[in-house]
């Protein structure tokens, strides 16, 4: 049963594309300004380089949103997915930048792509890996590593001196209710905004309390055009190596938030497609470089909102894509959207990442239960629970192992594949009662049948 509003290739008319697109747009930005923001503070870079860093960053995750959603020859998936500066590269990019500067950032990063770049041709070979409980297992662990963004965005946002604050708790709450309101009892245009609007009545909200601070809107610069190269480049060949690591993480989960996007738009993920979006990431993280910002993924959170919407266009998500990059060349445009408070964006969040684990359970209700999958879904999701909830826990081992397992979604998803190929197929237990079967079944002879 076909339960999508808008399909893949539809056409919503414009004031409707307009409003969803500012959903996508709303649900990516703060991931796509944080990781410039952290690498910036960090580094303890000036004011004016963190700012050229963030509209780099929007202008980047623009233009490459519009080429993933529409597809250039052999590049973009050509479906709704949001692109944008990834967590995954933060790690590699402090090491190196504490080194090396920003120039030997953005220099390793274009030297790393070619990793992705070559490694999206061998995608038809790498989706065998990915079978339903494997797929199944890093759909739910994307779910669960994004979940807590979301529980920190309600209380105030992680490190707040007033974390927790019963206000911030009550405007999350509320935001909560009123879009499980609209897309319960909304029809149309109004569930499928639920989103947006209940975003908007938040905003207006926390107006009205005086919570709401201006300081960036007037910081902003009203018009800023992008700089290629302005910081330069090096290609130091530890740092190369940092971000190589990064970019084959990475790849493991955009292969699993590809999964999970086909399962949101109702898309067979074949082989071919993963070529081309992971493709996509390759070069648009190159392309990204030389523009001065940093390595480019898909996101995750903004399969929750297609989910939780039946909107699956990916012509609305193209038109995210154009957001970005005015808010990457009109600065004030993307601090206007800055200034919404983060309990607003919990409340909204909480329930598109939610989407996301139900998906996930929904998926894990559907592969054969045996002993075997019980183990590799417990094993898996156990160890990338290990890692998200206690990160603390790799704190003393290598480098390069944070970088591989530090993210709950590349451990729960390295587990699941690496479990499933070592794991023998159980044989199917025969009854002696059973009368025709001479000999037990292995399960891959059922599937061949």
């Amino acid at each position: 049963m076909n339960n999508l509003l808008y399909k893949v290739d539809d056409r919503p008319p414009l004031l409707t594309t307009t409003l969803l697109a500012a959903q996508h747009m709303l649900a990516a930005l703060g991931g796509i300004i944080a990781v410039p923001l952290v690498v910036g503070a960090i580094l303890k870079l000036p004011a004016d380089q963190v700012v050229a860093l963030v509209n780099a960053a929007l202008l980047g995750s623009g233009i490459v949103t519009i080429v993933q959603c529409k597809g250039v020859g052999p590049i973009g998936i050509r479906l709704p997915c949001v692109m944008g500066t990834s967590f995954a590269f933060v790690g590699a990019a402090i090491s190196i930048g504490f080194e090396h500067g920003v120039a030997g950032i953005l220099g390793s990063s274009l030297a790393g792509s070619v990793i992705m770049i070559v490694g999206s041709f061998f995608m038809p070979q790498i989706r065998k890996l990915f079978p339903h409980q494997v797929t199944a297992v890093v759909v739910t662990m994307i779910g669960l590593s994004l979940v807590p963004v979301a529980v920190d965005w309600a209380a105030g946002g992680k490190g707040a001196g007033d974390y927790g604050a019963p206000t911030h708790l009550g405007i999350a709450l509320f935001v909560l209710a009123v879009v499980v309101a609209l897309v319960q009892f909304g029809k149309g245009i109004v569930s499928a905004s639920a989103i947006v609007i209940g975003i908007a009545i938040g905003y207006a909200i926390c107006l009205g309390l005086g919570i709401v601070d201006f300081a960036s809107v007037q910081r902003a610069a009203v018009f800023a055009l992008p700089q290629p190269l302005r910081f330069g480049m090096s290609f130091p060949p530890s740092g190369i190596l940092a971000m190589g690591l990064a970019y084959v993480v990475t790849m493991v989960e955009t292969t699993g938030t590809f999964m999970a996007l086909g399962a949101a738009t109702e898309t067979k993920m074949r082989g071919t497609l993963l070529k081309r979006g992971v493709l996509c990431d390759g070069v648009g993280s190159a392309f990204a470089s030389t523009l001065g910002a940093p390595p480019m993924s898909t996101f995750a959170q903004n399969v929750g909102v297609i989910s939780l919407t039946g909107v699956a266009s990916r012509h609305v998500v193209a038109l995210t894509g154009v957001m970005l990059a005015l808010a990457g060349l009109f600065p004030v445009l993307g601090a206007v959207v800055v200034t919404i408070p983060q309990p607003v964006l919990g409340g909204a969040g909480l329930m598109m990442f939610a989407m996301i684990l139900a998906a996930g359970v929904q998926m894990l209700g559907k592969v054969e239960h045996d002993k075997r999958t019980g183990l590799i879904i417990a094993v898996s999701i156990g160890c990338g629970l290990a890692v998200s909830v206690r990160p603390e826990l790799l704190a003393k081992l290598p480098s390069f192992v944070n970088d591989i397992f530090g993210s709950g979604i590349s451990t729960g998803a390295i587990m699941a594949v690496l479990l499933n190929l070592v794991l023998p197929n159980r044989p199917v237990e025969v009854h002696d009662d059973e009368e025709d079967v001479p000999q037990p079944l292995l399960v891959k002879d059922l599937e061949a049948v």
